[in-house]
């Protein structure tokens, strides 16, 4: 898995190695129960093997939207939204291939490290875009919440002041955002995101001071993003930075 980056800053993950056995007795039982495959090349056995593993991106960068929505915080990705990465967003989000969230939390860590490094932040919390309630309780799983967690857990491990925090809610009546364009998406999204005063409360007590970064699996049009970032700052809360796994890219019409 490569983690180059991680190396130049001295966070070496020995810790992935206990990660990797859970991850191995994980992909175990699915070949065993229902004939695993790799979700990169579709090799049968892991879930994703090691030449798949070997070639997920090893730094992140920039990322905005095109067009980006006004007043949008830096956006950083660890790649675009195909292939692989593609693949293992889906495999958790839509399978629930709960092995898949150890790979998704290194690439989310390497987004909140460019973002800390080219932002200057101090303590920092991460705060996933919350998931609709209806889509968690069908899936069994908030996977955004569950790779910012495994993220900010690998980056304290190896001394780094990051913590993750709940902060936010979406309110009833919000869309299924697919199919949706960028237009459609911020008219849905619009006043969709709250942050209540407990979860406030609590922040402020544990760590004042502290930078946010708003993270999610995948950023397409940016509205859900800063849908996450208007909430936090209307409430006094700053924003430094947007971290993703992945983002869409903009594909250009054809000219006939």
């Amino acid at each position: 898995m490569g983690f180059a980056v991680l190396d130049r800053l001295g966070l070496r993950f020995a810790a992935l190695d206990r990660l990797g056995l859970r991850f191995d007795f994980a992909d175990a039982w699915h070949d065993l129960v229902v004939g695993g495959r790799c979700v990169g090349c579709r090799r049968p056995g892991r879930l994703l093997c090691h030449d798949c593993r070997a070639d997920l991106p090893d730094t992140a960068r920039p990322s905005p939207p095109s067009p980006a929505p006004t007043g949008i915080a830096p956006v950083f990705a660890a790649g675009p939204y195909d292939g692989t990465l593609k693949q293992l967003v889906i495999g958790l989000k839509e399978h629930q291939l709960l092995g898949l969230r150890v790979p998704l939390a290194g690439l989310l860590a390497l987004s909140v490290l460019e973002a800390m490094a080219t932002t200057g932040a101090g303590p920092t919390v991460l705060v996933p875009v919350p998931s609709r309630p209806a889509s968690v309780r069908e899936r069994g799983l908030d996977s955004t919440a569950a790779i910012t967690r495994g993220a900010a857990a690998m980056l304290r491990r190896h001394g780094l002041g990051v913590r993750h925090h709940q902060l936010l809610r979406t309110r009833p009546g919000v869309a299924d955002q697919a199919g949706l364009d960028s237009r459609q998406r911020q008219a849905n999204l619009d006043g969709s995101i709250t942050c209540p005063a407990s979860g406030i409360r609590t922040l402020a007590r544990k760590i004042p001071r502290a930078t946010l970064i708003v993270c999610d699996d995948v950023i397409t049009t940016g509205a859900t993003a800063r849908e996450a970032q208007r909430a936090l700052e209307s409430v006094g809360l700053g924003v430094k930075a947007i971290a993703t796994v992945a983002a869409t890219q903009r594909r250009s019409r054809v000219q006939m």
